[in-house]
């Protein structure tokens, strides 16, 4: 299983009911942005349904090279979505993980093998779900602004949708989007990279930050968290180490900022 484009993969008709895989970071750091991926979605007239016993999506471990860890954790996950509803992943990365990686971890146990492709196929991340699968169209109910989209590198290169993620910031008609240089490059932040290599890192993220800023932006958004404080992390370290007091570059989930653009609550 490759790459996704949305010229190759088979969406389903606007269902009643989804699943959310709400994502470590999102659960643990960002639970704003996890209560508006509902919001957006159930304003859609969609039940959104959370299994609790929901953990790691386990590309840490799988990331590190720790395939057999990486089970452990993904076992888990693969009896909680009973229903043969769509599994909302506010995250590409995680949703890449989930979609391609899945059967990998499970190819040599038949049984095991068919429920995670049973579950790979009925993954969609936030973004993908709001294009092609709900329909999304809302009117921009916030003043004129420039952002710049990040997308993380999953998300661009497995799953594709850094064009759904741009889309829906293209229709907002009073978001200017910022063309930044390079955008297709990593952040630096890469799971456990930025742990075990934070110097190299820190010259990525460094670099990420600067393009950001060069394009005009008044703020970023992404639908990765992990690169989303990653990027919003080092632009605050500058702005402390130059004695600045507001942020010189903020940023969101990108469900939080189409929740308040589009008539939700800040």
């Amino acid at each position: 299983m490759g790459p996704d484009a949305p010229s190759t993969r088979t969406y389903p008709p606007k269902p009643v009911d989804v699943y959310l895989f709400a994502t470590c970071l999102v659960d643990q750091f960002a639970p704003e942005a996890g209560l508006a991926t509902v919001q957006l979605i159930e304003r859609e007239g969609i039940a959104v349904h959370f299994p609790e016993e929901q953990t790691c999506c386990g590309q840490p471990a799988y990331s590190s090279g720790y395939p057999d860890e990486a089970r452990a954790v993904a076992r888990r996950q693969l009896d909680l979505f009973p229903q043969p509803w769509p599994v909302v992943v506010p995250s590409g990365s995680c949703a890449a993980m989930m979609r391609h990686h899945y059967p990998k971890l499970f190819a040599d146990d038949p049984v095991l093998l068919a429920k995670a492709v049973e579950l790979a196929e009925r993954i969609f991340e936030l973004t993908e779900f709001l294009v092609h699968v709900a329909g999304f169209s809302r009117d921009d109910c916030g003043e004129p602004c420039t952002v710049a989209l990040h997308t993380s590198c999953q998300a661009r290169r497995e799953m594709g949708v850094h064009e759904t993620s741009g889309a829906l910031l293209a229709k907002l008609a009073g978001v200017d989007v910022a063309v930044q240089a390079r955008a297709e490059e990593c952040c630096g932040f890469g799971g456990t990279f930025a742990v075990r290599h934070p110097d190299i890192s820190e010259a990525i993220v460094s670099d990420k930050v600067a393009s950001l800023k060069d394009s005009g932006a008044q703020r970023v958004v992404s639908a990765d968290c992990g690169c989303l404080f990653n990027i919003l992390g080092r632009a605050a370290k500058q702005d402390e180490l130059a004695g600045r007091k507001e942020a010189s570059l903020p940023g969101e989930h990108i469900a939080s900022f189409l929740w308040r653009r589009t008539g939700g609550q800040p």
